[in-house]
């Protein structure tokens, strides 16, 4: 996969990055954590230059949320509560818990938006809620770019110092997704627990 992202990139330039960023964003197996820092490299041996790499990993970046935030906008509440109503004593859900959710989101849902365009496998994923909560569009990108520029400036910078050595900067990055994935896991785990409490407080 690395080599193919490489291989992209290199023959493509500009087009090439714009074009994994946006595949990244939908098919998260496309490490961005590849794409960026080598990106950085290239600015140091051909004729990409650091303002332009960002820019065409940012606006990959944005395209793919917006494919993704459209995806979202397709699960709407009316699909989710005939879901609900087919498998809802399965899952030990209720129409409730849908409205409660969709509360919570346009409550804290612009900073959740923000934070996780920095955090691996959400940073793709968030966009699909944002679509279903219909987050205000124009908000959604300009805190999706913000923080896609972060994350980006960042990786883009670290593999441009590191140059030939910026395949390094992938292992700590995968030490760091890996401490990410347990803590969404302990994360949901504690969740769950606390669900299935509450739920037994209220049938009683």
């Amino acid at each position: 996969m690395g080599q193919w992202v490489t291989t992209m990139m290199e023959q493509f330039g500009y087009l090439g990055i714009f074009l994994m960023m946006t595949l990244e964003n939908l098919f998260p197996p496309i490490p961005s954590e590849i794409i960026l820092p080598f990106g950085g490299f290239m600015t140091t041996y051909s004729v990409l230059t650091y303002l332009g790499v960002l820019a065409a990993s940012t606006l990959g970046a944005l395209i793919g949320a917006m494919l993704l935030y459209c995806a979202g906008m397709l699960l709407d509440i009316a699909w989710l509560e005939k879901m609900i109503d087919r498998y809802g004593k399965v899952l030990r859900l209720k129409r409730a818990d849908i409205y409660k959710a969709d509360a919570w989101f346009e409550k804290y849902g612009y900073w959740t938006v923000f934070f996780c365009r920095m955090v691996p496998l959400l940073r793709s994923l968030i966009s699909i809620p944002a679509g279903m909560a219909r987050m205000n569009f124009g908000i959604f990108i300009l805190l999706t770019a913000v923080g896609s520029i972060i994350w980006n400036s960042i990786l883009i910078g670290v593999g441009a110092v590191l140059g030939n050595n910026w395949y390094r900067v992938a292992a700590f990055m995968d030490v760091y997704s890996n401490f990410v994935y347990v803590f969404i896991m302990v994360g949901i785990l504690f969740f769950c627990i606390w669900y299935i409490k509450k739920r037994k407080k209220e049938n009683l």
